[in-house]
């Protein structure tokens, strides 16, 4: 399902293509940011939105399977064996704070929280979509706050009807303002949350479970 497709709303409320999009590596490989300081979120937010400036673009875009040492800025991501989890899950939408999010499709809510904590998701909701015999969960993580208001499980929202708004770095879990849209087959008993980053040990089982978000968005900025 696709932007072209007239069954699919625009997750940021209008298509995202060459013209108000761009990539963005935030891979390992990246040595631009290996001059940040991570641990400054504002520095952080500070580059992504001067790169967007000096591209004249809205949004930058990217992350589904990507290698990323950025992770090692919080203990969210570390693991028992001192490791960290490094391979990103869903697709980042880097934009400004404010930015409204919207339903691509119909669904109902499955769950929400709030995950705080640096590094965490912060406000997140996680949708209930059916498409022909399958059920697909659909995971919006670094929402705002304010969006948590008077929803409930069960709550449906139309294709098109706004969900949410980019959250700011201080609720947000501490990241530059972006959407972490991420696709789920099998949700198992996680509430309002679920790994949005995996270790490389485990990557064929998550990258099969939370299939590539741009088979829905069709972004042509992140199509091969």
């Amino acid at each position: 399902m696709f932007q072209n497709d007239p069954s699919f709303f625009p997750i940021m409320g209008e298509i995202l293509n060459e013209y108000n999009a761009m990539s963005l590596d935030m891979s390992a490989g990246n040595t631009a940011l290996q001059q940040l300081d991570l641990m400054d979120s504002e520095a952080f937010s500070a580059y992504i939105q001067q790169i967007l400036t000096q591209k004249k673009r809205k949004y930058a875009l990217g992350g589904y399977g990507e290698n990323r040492s950025i992770y090692q800025r919080s203990p969210v991501f570390a693991q028992a064996d001192a490791g960290y989890r490094n391979i990103h899950l869903g697709v980042d939408i880097w934009s400004e704070a404010g930015t409204a999010v919207y339903s691509p499709l119909e669904g109902r809510l499955h769950s929400y929280n709030d995950n705080e904590g640096f590094g965490n998701y912060g406000p997140t909701l996680i949708m209930e979509h059916h498409l022909k015999d399958e059920t697909i969960y659909a995971l919006y993580g670094h929402l705002s706050r304010k969006d948590l208001n008077q929803l409930y499980p069960g709550k449906v929202f139309l294709a098109g009807e706004r969900i949410g708004h980019l959250g700011k770095v201080m609720e947000n879990g501490h990241w530059p303002p972006h959407l972490h849209f991420q696709l789920i087959r099998d949700l198992a008993n996680w509430q309002g949350d679920y790994p949005g980053v995996c270790e490389e040990k485990d990557i064929e089982k998550y990258l099969n479970n939370c299939p590539d978000p741009n088979s829905w968005l069709g972004l042509p900025v992140l199509s091969s």
